[in-house]
């Protein structure tokens, strides 16, 4: 398969291009700074220099073109303000899933989070509220989209902990811890999976098998 993932130097998103270049896929990660495209090469993908913020739609369905499926790992960061939750975490999603479709790319993976969908509480940290609700209004858009073969994957807290092999994943699952390295085994397991379009799903840590939680996802 030809993979194209925004937000390509995310630290899941070299996790999974990692994962896709060493079986043989094709991946291609859009990056904001050139001096990114390094690590990118490392992990064996093919550097797009785009800024999802200041790029059209056809500019980036241009980097589309041909592929068999878009992954949104792209974010804000934990550094930022509330604005780029909007322009980031939900206009850059928003965007590419708008290429996707020009570009007639059906599948689509988007890495969201727990927490969206729910009500926040009053005493939320603002920034924090904003980037919930910018996941929430970016994952309804999504869904809203019948050119598109989407999946939702929202995992809990992410930690840098070598990955287990082994999550819990479902609609609707008790908020826990995931590593970095089991988001990117289950999206990667997602994508071999078309039968999870359409499904939104949590992830935390947990001991069912990766493969296996995948498939019981859908039965």
């Amino acid at each position: 398969m030809r993979i194209v993932i925004a937000g390509g130097h995310g630290q899941i998103a070299l996790r999974l291009e990692r994962l896709l270049a060493r079986r043989g896929d094709e991946v291609a990660g859009i990056i904001r700074r050139p001096e990114q495209a390094g690590d990118l090469l490392a992990a064996g993908a093919e550097p797009v220099v785009r800024d999802l913020e200041e790029a059209s739609v056809d500019d980036v369905a241009q980097h589309l073109e041909a592929a068999d499926a878009a992954v949104f790992a792209a974010g804000a960061g934990p550094a930022s303000g509330e604005a780029r939750k909007e322009t980031v975490d939900h206009a850059a999603a928003v965007l590419f899933a708008d290429a996707a479709e020009r570009a007639g790319v059906r599948r689509f993976l988007v890495v969201s989070s727990m927490g969206a969908d729910r009500e926040i509480p009053p005493d939320t940290d603002p920034v924090f509220a904003a980037y919930l609700r910018a996941k929430t209004e970016a994952d309804a858009a999504v869904r809203a989209r019948l050119a598109l073969d989407w999946t939702i994957l929202r995992p809990g807290r992410l930690t840098n902990d070598p990955g287990t092999g082994r999550v819990t994943l479902a609609e609707h699952v008790d908020y826990g811890s995931v590593t970095r390295d089991d988001v990117a085994a289950v999206l990667l397991a997602l994508l071999d999976e078309p039968r999870t379009a359409g499904r939104t799903l949590e992830l935390v840590g947990g001991g069912t098998p990766i493969a296996e939680a995948v498939a019981a996802s859908v039965a």
